[in-house]
């Protein structure tokens, strides 16, 4: 029997998972937190899909590339288009009660960026609870081991192939020995000091991978969202708002975001959130205003019940009133190099969803793909990971190599806190030149420091040094990926924190 591990329990790391359960092999689950302690969870707007008899794969895959700018992996995309109506109709059966009309046909929004109305959502904005709900009651249902509270210190190699991985839980370490791991990690939020991301959000998996010489690509590309709460702890305000009416608005309550762009509020989420990064700076940095006042109380409690909750809580009436929304870091582009099937460079090795770079997003997600990315390529890791007989070679992009730089004399002591603001201030929404140089050397710096750091913050540390590597090696500004140097300086203008401290 083949034994498999999964690192992660999100969409692509349950739906992995159940795949390999489901073809024989014994697979175990390993999570730091609990069960549903995922990014998965937290995911509102929904899963988008070609659902409807007047939309096509050919229109779905055009605006996933049209987001994307083009970099985007052309087999890739066909293959999360063209197979996320089978992945719909695995979670249906699986439990997702996904919203319906009054045909009863499913319920679709419009997102940014799509042609057509095309996200499929459950509970209003509840739709990643739903899933990790259905996922989590199928993976136990299945029998499948579930290790919570454990976190993964390191993949264990031998022989050039990952053969399990180390665990810790409790304090107490030991080994796992497996035929296949898949990472599910998720991204990296918490690189950034203000972000949609929770808490666990700390690139686990694609340190491990790093560490186990796997390669990494894409890491410039770090989407941020235009759409975060401007006020108390950051809390994401989904695309679909903006797809149901709501407007953009500065401090003179002008639509600010037809400057940018035809589409205006929905278009491509780099655009919209530098946008607001503009009109935030000519206003002082004070955060602009998202205007969901049309939409009426009655049915932004219907259609938005978590974000209402949310608003609500913090004294606010978005059906009076518009709200102050800022950007904040949301998902990462890149991630550990894979094939279609989730193979990395590393034998045995697998990643699969935010951790993984199958080249699908190029240089800009397009708005509730992340879900359907999940369960296409997570089911297809998982069939992989029982059936897999021999590793077939995994291309990867030219590796970028560190820079070599003297570490900074001036740098302050190491924090969690401070790495976050430094990533924030130079290779967050917009970078520049001189400082990604700055950040190198105080990067350099904490990483020649000795003293102890948790595994979580050594894992950041490297990340960030290959993010910041990203960012330099790619002087143009494409996507997700913004050099001020390329000219904009009313962006770089923006405040750091300043702007996000409301």
């Amino acid at each position: 029997m083949t034994d498999v591990i999964v690192v992660g329990s999100g969409i692509a790391g349950l739906t992995a998972a159940l795949h390999a359960a489901e073809r024989g092999c014994h697979v175990t689950v390993v999570t730091k937190g609990a069960l549903a302690d995922t990014n998965t969870r937290w995911a509102q707007g929904g899963i988008a899909a070609v659902t409807a008899t007047d939309d096509t794969v050919a229109s779905h895959v055009a605006d996933t590339v049209t987001a994307g700018v083009g970099l985007n992996d052309s087999a890739a995309v066909q293959t999360l288009v063209s197979e996320g109506p089978d992945r719909i109709a695995e979670l249906v059966r699986r439990g997702v009660a996904f919203d319906r009309a009054a045909d009863g046909d499913f319920a679709r929004g419009l997102e940014a960026a799509h042609a057509r109305p095309r996200v499929l959502h459950a509970g209003g904005d509840a739709t990643g609870a739903a899933i990790q709900a259905a996922l989590g009651a199928a993976v136990r249902s299945a029998g499948i081991e579930m290790r919570e509270h454990t976190t993964v210190r390191d993949l264990m190699v031998a022989g050039g192939r990952v053969v399990g991985v180390e665990v810790e839980t409790d304090g107490v370490r030991r080994r796992l020995t497996a035929d296949a791991v898949i990472l599910a990690t998720g991204g990296a939020g918490q690189l950034y000091s203000h972000t949609t991301n929770p808490v666990s959000a700390t690139g686990d998996g694609i340190a491990a991978a790093l560490r186990a010489g796997a390669a990494v690509a894409d890491l410039e590309f770090v989407q941020f969202h235009p759409t975060a709460l401007a006020i108390g702890d950051t809390f994401l305000v989904s695309e679909a708002v903006r797809g149901d009416g709501a407007t953009l608005i500065d401090d003179d309550g002008r639509r600010f975001a037809f400057d940018a762009h035809p589409d205006g509020e929905l278009a491509p989420r780099d655009v919209v959130a530098r946008a607001n990064a503009r009109a935030m700076a000519a206003q002082g940095g004070r955060p602009v205003r998202l205007d969901a006042t049309g939409l009426g109380a009655e049915r932004l409690a219907r259609r938005f019940p978590t974000i209402d909750a949310a608003v609500r809580a913090r004294g606010l009436d978005w059906s009076r009133e518009p709200i102050p929304v800022t950007p904040a870091a949301h998902y990462l582009m890149g991630g550990v190099v894979t094939d279609l099937d989730g193979r990395t460079t590393v034998p045995g090795l697998y990643a699969v969803g935010e951790t993984a770079r199958t080249g699908v997003h190029g240089a800009n997600r397009l708005a509730s793909n992340s879900l359907l990315e999940g369960a296409v390529f997570g089911a297809r890791a998982g069939e992989a990971a029982a059936t897999d007989t021999a590793w077939p070679r995994v291309e990867a992009p030219a590796a970028i190599a560190l820079p070599l730089v003297p570490a900074a004399a001036d740098a302050p002591a190491f924090s969690r806190a401070r790495l976050q603001e430094l990533m924030w201030r130079h290779a967050g929404l917009v970078r520049h030149d001189a400082g990604l140089r700055h950040a190198v050397g105080i990067l350099a710096a904490w990483v020649a420091d000795a003293r102890p750091r948790s595994a979580e913050d050594a894992g950041l540390l490297l990340l960030s040094q290959h993010v910041v590597a990203a960012a330099l090696a790619r002087t143009d500004s494409i996507g997700a990926h913004f050099r001020s140097d390329d000219g904009d300086p009313a962006v770089a203008s923006l405040p750091a924190t300043e702007a996000l401290a409301c």
